[in-house]
């Protein structure tokens, strides 16, 4: 097996396990048994579970950016739509979860950041990222004349991204969708109306 293909295994079932369980509640045994890699070649991979952590963290953005760009720019679709599609598409994705797992950036950021700094930074770069897609379309429907003036488009989407990620962990909390329900009919009939 190449050292590409190792790698990018314990990734992807790491990615699993951790979004299951936890960063902290998953053992590198675990995730090495899962990804059907030697429990000796970890460290040829990763110089430690924190290094593991923080290449995780690249894998669950590239993840989020993909859904993003597959949702968010087609430009003959107007923006407030396209952005009512994407949180549409991650809302299908946590009914077929269970309304379980919930958003792994979301989970690291409350876990991780107090306990590594190096995770608070890197969580809270990707987050950065999150909020400017979401300002991206909040500026080309200011632009078009779909909102109103005194929307501030950053600021509000600092506000959509971080009531999103509240819905979410209230989805988990409840196991309903309601959150996510209650979540869009806000920002997309009250707030960006």
């Amino acid at each position: 097996m190449s050292k590409f293909t190792s790698r990018e295994s314990i990734i992807r079932h790491g990615a699993l396990l951790v979004h299951s369980r936890g960063y902290n509640n998953t053992g590198l045994s675990d995730i090495l048994k899962a990804a059907g890699v030697p429990k000796g070649s970890f460290y040829f991979y990763f110089k430690s579970k924190d290094d593991f952590g923080l290449a995780l963290v690249d894998y669950y953005w590239e993840f989020i950016r993909s859904m993003a760009e597959t949702h968010c720019s087609e430009s003959g679709i107007p923006p407030l739509e396209r952005l009512a599609g994407f949180m549409d598409a991650y809302h299908r994705l946590f009914d077929a979860m269970g309304l379980k797992g919930g958003c792994p950036i979301g989970n690291l950021m409350q876990e991780m950041s107090d306990l590594s700094e190096d995770f608070r930074v890197k969580v809270g770069d990707v987050y950065a990222s999150m909020k400017g897609f979401i300002a991206q379309l909040l500026v080309e429907a200011y632009d078009r004349g779909d909102l109103s003036k005194a929307i501030d488009p950053d600021q509000t989407a600092q506000f959509i991204l971080n009531s999103w990620e509240g819905a979410i962990m209230h989805m988990k909390l409840t196991k309903s969708n309601e959150p996510l329900r209650l979540f869009k009919q806000m920002v997309f009939e009250r707030i960006l109306h």
